[in-house]
């Protein structure tokens, strides 16, 4: 089907595979469509074509396919994770708007000439401030931001943020439980972006690296943190850290085993920015590969000796296992018959019996207040 310029997008479409989906997850929501509205008018008003938009955080198209829908091409799209890309893509080829955009990395190839940029407001203040900074810094003096979110998930700090990166700030009145901030005026700003940050954890001996999006910044997560006192005793090879973050997991194993082959993969794309430097930080720089994938798509099957997982428990805003199940199937088709996959999670979390029934036999290696370690060893092809 072909999106009809002359009617209503039709939203309803949009889908969020090849990413979990469930009736509770949703491909759009009120916040796009409202970016999506607001964008088309902006770009009306100021007589702005495609190519001087910018959309950021725009999860599965619903923004930059309604903008194409209504003429509006050659947008460039910031989206963080690697699930979200290959779902607009599919998206957008079902609506016959394949092409029409200019998918891009967060950097200032993405906003310069950019004098209107429409995003979906991060959960963490510490991402907003990252974009606000890079559209103050990359964005033409007259760029219009208009930044939209649902209204329970939206706090004053968030103005705080946009505030301290642009002169006016104001907040629209609320519409079917979403509101729009716009910020023009860019401010001056320091000679250095604020990101990535870095902190060393002398008692792991780790240095971690963080820009605003990465999850927990240059926190060690507690579950990471009990799982690294496991890595000596993983068996040395080629080895994957899946769902790596900020890269804690990959980098203790690089270092506890001199002469592994490293892969450190995430979907996102902050996440894997963050690994980067990380591994540069920790003098890994030319031995740690770091991916920007989903499920480890990339990686061979049957190519990994061993796999690190600390799978989230989380979508978005929902508590949903679904994230994790997909993990451990990759770990399953990534390991060879006898490979290891060494998972840590939520000790109320019954997991065992999945990673039994996904890779293969499965051992408690160690047990917290809080967390579980398994080993799970890849059961081989029967003859």
């Amino acid at each position: 089907m072909h999106a009809d310029p002359s009617g209503p997008f039709p939203y309803e479409l949009l889908r969020r595979f090849p990413d979990v989906e469930a009736p509770n997850l949703y491909a759009w929501d009120a916040t796009d469509r409202l970016l999506g509205d607001r964008g088309i008018a902006e770009a009306a008003a100021r007589g702005l074509d495609g190519g001087e938009i910018a959309v950021i955080g725009d999860g599965y198209g619903a923004i930059a396919l309604r903008l194409a829908a209504a003429g509006l091409t050659g947008v460039r799209v910031y989206e963080d994770l690697a699930s979200g890309r290959a779902a607009f893509a599919r998206n957008a080829e079902a609506l016959g708007l394949a092409g029409l955009q200019r998918q891009g990395e967060f950097c200032a190839e993405l906003l310069r000439g950019a004098r209107l940029v429409l995003l979906q407001l991060p959960k963490g203040l510490a991402e907003l401030e990252e974009i606000a900074d890079a559209v103050a810094r990359w964005a033409p003096p007259n760029v219009l931001l208009v930044a939209g979110g649902r209204v329970k998930h939206m706090t004053l700090a968030m103005n705080d943020v946009l505030q301290a990166a642009f002169g006016e700030v104001r907040a629209e009145l609320a519409v079917q439980k979403s509101r729009l901030l716009v910020a023009e005026g860019p401010l001056p700003v320091a000679e250095r972006p604020p990101y990535p940050v870095r902190a060393t954890h002398d008692d792991v001996g780790l240095t971690l690296c963080a820009h605003g999006g990465a999850f927990a910044g240059t926190k060690l997560d507690l579950g990471t943190r009990f799982l690294l006192g496991f890595v000596e005793r993983m068996p040395a090879g080629a080895a994957v850290d899946l769902g790596c973050g900020t890269g804690a997991l990959a980098a203790a194993y690089a270092l506890a085993h001199p002469l592994a082959e490293v892969v450190a993969t995430d979907r996102s794309g902050w996440a894997v920015r963050s690994a980067r430097a990380t591994m540069e930080a920790n003098g890994l720089g030319g031995r740690v590969t770091v991916e920007h994938d989903d499920a480890a798509s990339l990686r061979a099957e049957g190519s990994a000796d061993v796999v690190l997982l600390n799978p989230p428990f989380h979508l978005g805003a929902s508590v949903h296992a679904g994230a994790a199940l997909r993990l451990f199937d990759a770990a399953a088709r990534i390991l060879r018959p006898g490979g290891e996959l060494w998972t840590v999670y939520n000790a109320h979390l019954d997991y065992r019996r999945q990673l039994q029934a996904a890779v293969g036999r499965t051992s408690v290696e160690g047990t917290s207040r809080k967390f579980t370690v398994t080993r799970s060893v890849r059961r081989r092809p029967r003859p």
